[in-house]
């Protein structure tokens, strides 16, 4: 690393706990609820100008809802383990009374009048939101980089990205100055994130959490989901998140449980099967990276678990097949951002309805999101549909295909999360394609449909940390979650960087 680090920094002592740690103090009276949201807001604000993680700072928003829960508290009413917890939301996920921007000049100023599903359900399990977080534009890219409010930094190395797109969440966390937060991840937007920087991703299945008050990038792929600093955290997060929602067509009645995920050791490892796709380490793979992955895949052999590798030709299709999809339903949820029905209008007195909208789109959105939307409509296209669009839908059946298969042998699938570590900034800007590469081990992922969870597994040849993501059955979050608990048991990857502030 040849940059500054801000690892450790975060609240004073509170830094050094996770969310569920926190909870017990609040619920302990060890501490206030006014006093920690004041505590993570002021150290949340100090970090910024280092790590650019937060766009919108809720300070009013978070002492009342504070006030709120120290008094249900007070009066014996305990909503959840994370009651009292501050917490810190990704931008393109609606708050009522708080800026929501999507890091896009297009949305800048655009207040929401309600809350997203996942919002209201935090504020009844009593967590305390102190603001909203930094992102690549509408959610599309790598690095947050393409944020119209400048790039998230690494805490580990300021002169690297977060990645992204959830780049400012998972930057909160690893600072220590949000004990947890929201993601959304499209096509790794959680996991990413969580390995450049060392902490913990989880990606629910599609539908196990609501996705009303998510601004939509690609509807069919969009999930939201917990950053956290362990995988404890984001069960105990997932049981606030999940069950059905009327609002979202697409929500299941899904309800998760985390008591046998935070009852898990390594006992629960003995005898889970665990599938290798040999695709997966062959071309790309940084070696560094490589051999992290394999030493935790020896580990898990070592606790008992069966681990054997396995044939998953569609993994190469999965890459392109997912950024037709996307790009295609990015254009089609974008087109409504004309300055018209939404977004910021062109400012300019006399032009005509197709200048107006052509002007505010021009000025509205930035490099990157232009080039999915062009991707996108020229892949629904007249002559180019069936070419390009219909064949990735089909690549998506034979992917889903495959994971099926995979699963009547194995109980979770290992890869690592990225091919690389943390990128410089500037790195990967002028060069989309690779960004776009970057994301092959996490977009099969989506187009599926799975649960998935990315955990630091160590620290690469250059100093930055390196994550490995363990995928399970559609709805098994509980049993992805346990084993993601069980593994941090006997390691300790996932607390590094956290001692400073104690």
């Amino acid at each position: 690393m040849s940059g500054k680090s801000v690892m450790g920094g975060g609240y004073g002592e509170y830094s050094a706990y996770t969310a569920l740690e926190l909870g017990a103090m609040v619920q302990s009276r060890q501490v206030g609820v006014e006093e920690l949201a004041r505590a993570a807001l002021d150290a949340a604000k100090a970090s910024n100008g280092d790590i650019n993680a937060f766009i919108t700072f809720s300070d009013d928003v978070a002492m009342s809802q504070a006030r709120a829960v120290q008094s249900r508290i007070d009066s014996g009413d305990i909503p959840s383990r994370l009651a009292g917890v501050p917490v810190a939301v990704k931008d393109n996920i609606s708050a009522r009374g708080v800026l929501t921007t999507c890091a896009s000049l297009i949305l800048d100023g655009y207040t929401p009048m309600y809350d997203a599903t996942v919002v209201e359900r935090l504020r009844g399990a009593g967590t305390v939101m102190i603001g909203k977080l930094n992102m690549d534009e509408f959610a599309m890219g790598s690095t947050t980089e393409t944020s119209a409010y400048g790039p998230a930094r690494n805490p580990w190395d300021t002169e690297r990205c977060p990645g992204g797109s959830s780049g400012g969440a998972a930057a909160a966390v690893a600072a220590g100055v949000a004990p947890f937060a929201l993601g959304s991840d499209t096509g790794g937007s959680i996991r990413q994130p969580a390995a450049f920087c060392g902490v913990t991703g989880h990606k629910p299945t599609y539908g196990a959490v609501s996705r009303w008050g998510l601004v939509a990038y690609g509807s069919s792929l969009d999930q939201i989901g917990p950053i956290a600093r362990d995988a404890r955290d984001c069960a105990a997060a997932m049981t606030a998140l999940s069950g059905e929602d009327t609002r979202d067509g697409t929500s299941m009645p899904y309800v998760f449980d985390d008591s046998a995920v935070l009852r898990a050791d390594a006992d629960a490892l003995k005898g889970l099967r665990f599938g290798i796709p040999r695709e997966a380490f062959e071309t790309g793979l940084d070696p560094s990276v490589k051999s992290l992955a394999l030493d935790a895949v020896d580990l898990l052999s070592d606790l008992g678990a069966s681990v054997e590798w396995f044939p998953f030709p569609m993994f190469r299709h999965a890459v392109p097949a997912y950024y037709i999809i996307a790009s295609a339903e990015a254009a089609s949820n974008l087109s409504r951002y004309d300055g018209i029905r939404y977004g910021r209008g062109a400012a300019e007195p006399g032009l005509t309805l197709d200048e107006a909208i052509v002007r505010a789109r021009s000025e509205g959105f930035g490099r990157e999101v232009k080039r999915r939307l062009m991707l996108g409509n020229f892949a629904l296209s007249a002559g180019y549909y069936d070419a390009y669009y219909n064949k990735a839908l089909q690549a998506k059946t034979l992917l889903r295909g495959e994971y099926d298969s995979a699963f009547q042998r194995f109980d979770i699938i290992i890869t690592p999360t990225a091919p690389t570590t943390a990128m410089r900034l500037g790195e990967s800007l002028d060069d989309p394609l690779a960004m776009y590469l970057g994301d092959v081990y996490t977009v099969p992922v989506n187009l599926a449909g799975l649960p998935a969870v990315s955990l630091p597994c160590g620290f690469a040849g250059d100093g930055m940390p390196a994550g490995m993501q363990f995928i399970g059955r559609a709805f098994d979050d509980v049993g992805v979650l346990r084993a993601a608990v069980a593994y941090q048991s006997v390691t300790g990857w996932h607390k590094e960087g956290y001692h400073a502030a104690v």
